[in-house]
């Protein structure tokens, strides 16, 4: 693709282990996509949860080395940051900024016309889960399938409401202060890894504290206002045709509108995965519960992992050992609960 003054690719592969970073101009301003692999495969992007970007939220999965073989192998990934989100962003201003959810889901078909994409795959977590499922619902035609972590879908409770102004005014007046960034990691990680008095903050919560600190506040509330005030999209799951993978940390604070999700879409195209002992980040947290799911559910498209990896003690799963029932679209209803990957990890 011919490089564009709307596309600045920085030399940063020492940064991105090879990825390269394209600053794409849209009608609500400037938005950060790193790609990486070849263009020439199919597309998978991802969209992160509130005040993280690709870094934060997907490097667990992506150095997981099953999945990451499972994914680049596969596909070409266009990991795509929210307004202000991406490392060494400056604050955003705010009349050059999405202000609303569909202004964020009509920025990801300006990105995908932009690099001439077709239909893609779609990953998203939490509040970017929400952004992914509504790009799905005004855009069918785009999207192949749906992976979602910890997934919104219908508008704040008065819990959440009232949780996210507390956040907005702490973002106002505080900027990225230590109590705001409490509230962040209880929103993304579970209790067993944010540690105690007598337990000590796990490694992925040390780092993910890190790299909030390079948060610009008034880019997060920027994303925090648009999906405070988002729409309910329950009267719209049951037309979505994509194949939807949801995962959910059964420690998740949104757990329950992950069943929700569920219960509204439509069984023959989906399936949930409750991962336990996990709270909603898990790419972060539990990234190996989600790689035999994952696979099973792209074999739905006649993709497999690279045969030379097949024999990894962590996922056994070859295309000859799988029953072909299980890949008929009634088994993507099945509730599947994988077992607890940290008790594998140790083994």
């Amino acid at each position: 693709m011919a490089e564009s003054k709307d596309s600045i690719p920085l030399d940063s592969e020492k940064i991105y282990l090879g990825g390269k970073e394209h600053h794409v101009r849209t009608r609500c301003g400037s938005i950060s996509v790193i790609v990486y692999g070849d263009q020439d495969k199919p597309a998978l992007i991802t969209y992160p949860d509130l005040a993280l970007n690709h870094v934060s939220c997907f490097q667990g999965l992506f150095f997981c080395p099953e999945a990451a073989s499972l994914l680049l192998h596969n596909f070409c990934i266009y990991h795509i940051s929210p307004p202000g989100h991406e490392l060494g962003a400056a604050p955003v201003r705010v009349t050059a900024s999405a202000h609303c959810v569909d202004d964020l889901a009509d920025q990801i078909l300006e990105i995908l016309n932009y690099f001439g994409l077709g239909a893609v795959m779609c990953m998203g977590v939490t509040a970017g889960a929400y952004v992914l499922t509504l790009f799905a619902m005004k855009y069918r035609e785009r999207v192949l399938g749906l992976i979602l972590i910890s997934p919104l879908c219908r508008a704040p409770s008065w819990t959440e409401w009232f949780y996210n102004k507390v956040m907005s005014n702490l973002l106002y007046f505080y900027g990225m202060c230590g109590l705001l960034k409490e509230f962040l990691l209880q929103r993304y990680f579970s209790k067993e890894v944010r540690g105690n008095a007598e337990v000590p903050e796990s490694d992925i919560v040390q780092a993910c504290r890190r790299l909030l600190d390079e948060r610009h506040g008034s880019n997060v509330m920027i994303f925090l206002q648009a999906i405070n005030r988002r729409p309910d999209l329950t009267s719209g799951l049951k037309r979505l045709r994509c194949r939807t993978l949801i995962f959910v940390g059964d420690n998740s604070p949104f757990h329950s509108e992950a069943l929700h999700m569920t219960s509204k879409l439509d069984r023959r195209f989906s399936a949930l995965v409750e991962v336990q002992a996990c709270g909603s980040m898990v790419t972060e947290e539990q990234p190996h519960a989600m790689l035999i799911p994952m696979e099973y559910f792209f074999m739905g498209y006649g993709l497999y992992r690279p045969c030379q990896l097949s024999d990894s003690p962590r996922s056994p799963l070859s295309p000859s050992c799988i029953s072909p029932e299980l890949l008929s679209p009634e088994s993507m209803g099945l509730k599947l609960k994988p077992i607890k990957t940290r008790v594998s990890l140790e083994v």
